[in-house]
Protein backbone atom coordinates (compact mmCIF):
# COMPACT_ATOMS: atom_id res chain seq x y z
CA UNK A 1 0.00 0.00 0.00
CA UNK A 2 1.20 3.49 -0.82
CA UNK A 3 1.01 6.83 -0.14
CA UNK A 4 0.60 9.51 -3.04
CA UNK A 5 2.69 11.97 -2.34
CA UNK A 6 1.60 14.20 -5.17
CA UNK A 7 2.04 14.50 -9.09
CA UNK A 8 3.37 10.64 -9.68
CA UNK A 9 4.71 10.43 -6.68
CA UNK A 10 4.11 7.45 -3.85
CA UNK A 11 5.87 6.30 -1.20
CA UNK A 12 5.31 2.64 0.78
CA UNK A 13 3.63 2.99 4.05
CA UNK A 14 5.54 0.86 5.57
CA UNK A 15 8.34 3.28 5.12
CA UNK A 16 6.59 6.18 6.28
CA UNK A 17 8.12 7.79 9.18
CA UNK A 18 6.54 10.96 9.41
CA UNK A 19 4.24 13.88 7.71
CA UNK A 20 4.98 17.31 8.78
CA UNK A 21 3.81 20.95 8.28
CA UNK A 22 6.67 22.34 6.56
CA UNK A 23 5.85 26.15 7.68
CA UNK A 24 5.29 25.08 11.46
CA UNK A 25 8.06 22.37 11.91
CA UNK A 26 10.43 24.64 9.90
CA UNK A 27 10.01 27.79 12.44
CA UNK A 28 12.50 25.26 14.67
CA UNK A 29 16.03 25.91 13.93
CA UNK A 30 16.90 21.87 14.50
CA UNK A 31 14.06 21.05 11.59
CA UNK A 32 15.93 24.08 9.43
CA UNK A 33 19.31 22.05 10.34
CA UNK A 34 17.68 18.28 9.17
CA UNK A 35 16.43 20.09 6.09
CA UNK A 36 19.26 21.77 5.14
CA UNK A 37 21.95 18.74 5.63
CA UNK A 38 19.26 16.70 3.92
CA UNK A 39 19.24 18.81 1.05
CA UNK A 40 23.27 19.08 1.23
CA UNK A 41 23.41 15.16 1.58
CA UNK A 42 20.76 14.67 -1.37
CA UNK A 43 18.07 13.55 0.40
CA UNK A 44 15.39 15.61 -0.41
CA UNK A 45 13.06 15.41 -3.53
CA UNK A 46 10.47 17.52 -4.62
CA UNK A 47 7.54 15.48 -5.87
CA UNK A 48 5.86 18.58 -7.85
CA UNK A 49 7.50 21.78 -9.09
CA UNK A 50 4.88 23.92 -6.74
CA UNK A 51 5.25 25.70 -3.57
CA UNK A 52 5.59 22.57 -1.21
CA UNK A 53 3.68 23.01 2.18
CA UNK A 54 4.66 19.42 3.50
CA UNK A 55 7.57 16.73 4.06
CA UNK A 56 6.82 13.23 4.38
CA UNK A 57 10.21 11.57 5.89
CA UNK A 58 10.63 8.03 5.19
CA UNK A 59 13.22 5.45 5.98
CA UNK A 60 15.52 4.50 2.79
CA UNK A 61 18.57 1.93 2.43
CA UNK A 62 20.26 3.39 5.58
CA UNK A 63 19.55 6.92 5.58
CA UNK A 64 16.48 8.68 5.59
CA UNK A 65 14.85 10.41 2.62
CA UNK A 66 12.56 13.86 2.85
CA UNK A 67 10.20 14.62 0.38
CA UNK A 68 8.23 17.67 -0.13
CA UNK A 69 4.75 18.00 -1.38
CA UNK A 70 2.53 20.37 -2.44
CA UNK A 71 -0.27 18.38 -0.58
CA UNK A 72 -0.97 19.69 2.68
CA UNK A 73 0.39 18.23 5.99
CA UNK A 74 -3.20 17.25 6.98
CA UNK A 75 -4.23 15.80 3.92
CA UNK A 76 -1.53 13.33 3.66
CA UNK A 77 -1.95 12.39 7.24
CA UNK A 78 -6.24 11.65 6.13
CA UNK A 79 -5.25 9.55 3.57
CA UNK A 80 -2.78 7.86 5.95
CA UNK A 81 -5.71 7.20 8.70
CA UNK A 82 -8.55 6.21 5.68
CA UNK A 83 -5.84 3.63 4.77
CA UNK A 84 -5.03 2.28 8.73
CA UNK A 85 -7.88 3.04 9.91
CA UNK A 86 -7.35 3.34 14.43
CA UNK A 87 -3.62 2.86 14.24
CA UNK A 88 -3.69 0.21 11.78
Amino acid sequence: MYLHLGKNSAVPYKKVIGIFDLELTSQSPRTRAFLSRAQAEGRVEAVSDELPTSFVLCQGDGKTKVYLSQISAATLGKRAEKQFGDGG
